[in-house]
């Protein structure tokens, strides 16, 4: 099974981005996901993103893992 998190882009560098995942930042592959902007929320795994989602399911993704942390 394998995990995915929501990352907001911060800046992109040709094939790769510095990408926000719980306010760290992470230099990801962007090779697998066209058109990759500053802004949007990719679903990082393994140092790559894998496809861009909407703000507002990333912003839901991240509520989730934060409320299992909390337990």
């Amino acid at each position: 099974m394998c995990l995915s998190i929501p990352g907001k882009v911060i800046k992109i560098e040709v094939d790769f981005a510095e990408v926000s995942v719980g306010g760290t930042i992470v230099k990801v592959g962007t090779q697998m996901v066209d058109d990759v902007k500053v802004g949007d929320y990719v679903l990082v795994h393994a140092g790559f993103a894998l496809q861009k989602i909407d703000e507002k399911e990333a912003l839901e993704t991240l509520q989730l893992f934060r409320e299992m942390s909390d337990d």
